[in-house]
């Protein structure tokens, strides 16, 4: 595990390295810890504008040789935006450095953790936050979807829909009380009235009954969203996802079995053993009226 000191050794030595290439025209701290913030856990963001007619994965490709040789790299990946690329670095101590290389004249700040550090930079838009329509759209589209795979035995992938569908329910609440919906960053300040009912919809097991629970707590919570954002199409909605989502009043009783253990020789086993006391039932009954 990588140091505080071991990080800031890093981040300077990136820094000289990206002031020397005269290929970089600017260059800013980004993240959390632009300001002074973040903890011991906290990475290195830094991004670059890059003079034009440079493509940003020539100079990318030129300092990864560079990290490698200095520090070994366990891997990396990029990351695209607009014109911006942003290489992902694991270092061997688990620390990461995230580089974003940006045309200068595309280079500057969408957001507030961004502090320039040398070089001319330029405001830009914001990046935008979802939309609510959409988001309201998946989450029906989920509850469908979740539904279906319990039906069909596919506890993974049910699983999957119902943890996509509570992001996009904490997305909405988000949205709706001015946090940042973006990669979950607003969700831990989310009000307790919000995020505590969601926690009960966590997926504690594969079991056919807890996903069914899971199902009903998170449609439950989808539909107390909707009531906040349009009641007229939460009224509309409502019905069908109560079928769909709460399901366990129609249902047969809620099943414990692992939705793996569908073995077919205990089946057998079990209707073999049912029809062999059948059988001496009927020896019995026979054998009383002799």
């Amino acid at each position: 595990m990588f140091t505080a000191e071991q990080r800031d050794h890093v981040r300077q030595r990136v820094l000289a390295l990206a002031q020397s290439d005269l290929r970089v025209t600017a260059g800013a701290l980004t993240g959390s810890m632009a300001f002074g913030g973040g903890d011991r856990w906290s990475d290195i963001d830094v991004a670059f504008g890059i003079a034009e007619g440079i493509t940003p994965e020539t100079v990318l490709e030129d300092w990864t040789a560079v990290f490698a040789r200095e520090w070994g790299l366990l891997d990396h990946f990029d990351l695209r935006s607009g014109t911006s690329v942003y290489r992902v670095f694991l270092l061997p101590s688990g620390l990461e450095i995230d580089v974003g290389v940006t045309p200068a004249e595309d280079f500057g700040t969408r957001g507030p953790n961004f502090r320039a550090l040398f070089g001319p930079t330029h405001q830009l838009a914001a990046l935008p936050q979802p939309n609510a329509s959409f988001l309201i759209g998946l989450c029906w589209n989920h509850v469908l979807h979740a539904r279906a795979c319990i039906e069909r035995h596919k506890p993974w992938q049910a699983e999957y829909w119902l943890s996509e569908m509570r992001h996009h329910i904490l997305e909405l609440a988000c949205l709706r009380l001015g946090e940042n919906a973006l990669e979950g960053r607003g969700f831990d300040r989310l009000p307790s009235r919000v995020r505590e009912p969601l926690a009960e919809a966590l997926v504690r097991s594969l079991t056919e009954a807890e996903l069914r629970r899971s199902l009903a707590v998170a449609t439950t919570c989808l539909i107390a969203e909707l009531e906040a954002w349009d009641s007229p199409l939460c009224a509309r909605l409502s019905p069908l996802l109560h079928e769909f989502g709460a399901p366990q009043a129609e249902a047969r009783k809620p099943s414990s079995r692992n939705l793996f253990s569908s073995d077919p020789r205990n089946s057998c086993a079990k209707i073999s053993e049912r029809c062999a006391k059948k059988c001496l039932k009927q020896i019995a009954f026979l054998a009383h009226l002799r």
